[in-house]
């Protein structure tokens, strides 16, 4: 996935992913965070609940790609539990949402209306919510497992039903949710461009790249 991103995006991409728990010292050095898992996973300790909490409700984003090829599992229910004890659910509002359609997510790069993977066995996304933005998604059709290949390049396991495009829409899928993570909603409507700016402290004259260019590469240079 960081090849793709580095050869598809303006975003400088750290190829080598470090690893961290909850509780980890170097938890807030990346904005995006990625678990994956095929069976009953733990729950992190009450200081690693708290950490989680905080990482995502300050900006921290979560993928959460489920790899055991069932909408019911044991992963599935631990990742239940997880979200559940990291936002419990308020009056109405539950912890894992539907992601709808026409979310910005959908269309933060590429313009899709369903999340893919190796498998397309769920129809939708879904998300926690917090303040109009997603937090964390939660995406059962094993993303991971479409991206994966081995040493000599070749790709770990088949894409079913829908073979190589499938697989290509899967890519698409995680581009869209990491610049989904790193530009919130300014996609969908440029008047919050300001405003995200001075949320995330960037400034037009720190030779941070211009939201309106985001997307776009010098011609004949590199991004």
């Amino acid at each position: 996935m960081g090849w793709e991103l580095q050869k598809r995006t303006s975003i400088d991409v750290e190829l080598e992913p470090a690893h961290v728990t909850p509780t980890s010292e170097n938890l807030h050095e990346t904005p995006f965070l990625y678990l994956a898992g095929d069976r009953e996973i733990e729950l992190p300790s009450a200081a690693g609940i708290e950490a989680l909490r905080r990482f995502l409700t300050f900006g921290g984003f979560l993928l959460i790609d489920s790899a055991e090829g069932s909408t019911d599992g044991a992963f599935d229910g631990s990742v239940r539990k997880l979200m559940s004890a990291v936002f419990p659910a308020v009056g109405a509002q539950k912890s894992l949402e539907i992601v709808p359609a026409d979310h910005v997510v959908y269309k933060s790069f590429y313009l899709l209306d369903k999340p893919l993977g190796r498998l397309a066995i769920a129809p939708a996304m879904e998300g926690i919510f917090r303040d109009g933005r997603i937090v964390a998604a939660y995406v059962a059709n094993d993303m991971g497992g479409a991206w994966t290949r081995d040493d000599f390049g070749n790709y770990d396991f088949r894409c079913e039903p829908g073979g190589e495009r499938q697989r290509e829409l899967s890519f698409r899928m995680g581009i869209n949710l990491v610049m989904y993570a790193l530009c919130l909603d300014y996609k969908s409507d440029q008047v919050h461009v300001p405003f995200i700016m001075k949320r995330r402290r960037w400034r037009p004259d720190d030779g941070a790249i211009a939201p309106g260019r985001l997307l776009e590469k010098p011609p004949g240079g590199k991004p």
